[in-house]
């Protein structure tokens, strides 16, 4: 392993409008993202924002999104990430690519979709855990509300970083805040969690709020309730060092996580 170089892109995303959201995004890498870099991170939904119509702009496998967020990995030379509404032909879904440099897209269905405001029934639940590898890193990429089912995220000692990428309300921010810690904490991992900013379709608030925290729940870096690019960099060594001094992964419980 080796240090990773992260940047999170926090914006605000405006309903119904892909085009504006992917220059808007391009504008803020352009200006904030430094080189080199390992993980560009982007929110959940970054191209159209979280809302029932978001399904009319579905983006598919050849799509401009898809091909975006390509080019955009192979100019940074670093893994592009979000998630956006997507159509495979089956059913509609959140999906989140990731973008590696001349590499096929690789991607992660939002497995806990959220029924309070009826995600459940406009869009299909992935059935997979998926872990990403980047480098030596181990990656778990994970959408929104499944931050809050801690089974789903528990490290079998198979990931060193966790990320959730987000629309998360302002009236809940300090769930997201401290859920994020808690999952940090309990896995001995890195986590990343990247949210919005601003106001979406129904007038709905975003606190932003996107975060860094070492493994031992430490906060690296935290944004604020603007749009805005924050960096930072995970040390491997201090990974090691603390499982190694703080061993309790040794000591999880056995268990088989089912899908249904």
């Amino acid at each position: 392993m080796s240090d990773l170089r992260v940047a999170l892109i926090q914006s605000d995303i405006i309903p119904d409008d892909s085009a504006a959201n992917l220059t808007a995004l391009e504008r803020q890498m352009a200006a904030n993202c430094p080189d080199p870099l390992d993980l560009i991170v982007l929110p959940e939904v970054f191209t159209t924002g979280f809302h029932p119509r978001a399904r009319q702009h579905a983006e598919t496998a050849a799509g401009p999104v898809s091909q975006w967020l390509a080019r955009h990995a192979n100019h940074y030379n670093a893994v592009v990430t979000g998630s956006v509404v997507f159509n495979d032909a089956k059913a509609h879904c959140n999906r989140l690519l990731w973008a590696a440099p001349d590499k096929p897209l690789q991607y992660y269905d939002k497995r806990h979709l959220f029924r309070m405001a009826g995600e459940h029934e406009r869009y299909r639940a992935g059935r997979q855990r998926c872990i990403f590898t980047l480098g030596s890193w181990r990656v778990l990429a994970q959408v929104c509300y499944d931050l809050r089912f801690p089974v789903f995220s528990r490290n079998r000692d198979d990931y060193d970083l966790a990320l959730y990428v987000a629309n998360w309300p302002a009236a809940r921010h300090d769930h997201w805040r401290s859920l994020l810690k808690a999952r940090a904490i309990e896995n001995q991992a890195y986590v990343i969690g990247v949210n919005r900013v601003g106001h979406d379709a129904y007038e709905q608030a975003y606190a932003g709020g996107s975060v860094v925290f070492s493994p031992e729940g430490e906060l690296l870096v935290e944004a604020g309730d603007q749009a805005w690019v924050i960096t930072a960099q995970l040390s491997e060594a201090a990974l090691r060092d603390y499982r190694a001094r703080f061993p309790a992964h040794l000591d999880g419980d056995e268990f088989s996580l089912v899908i249904d």
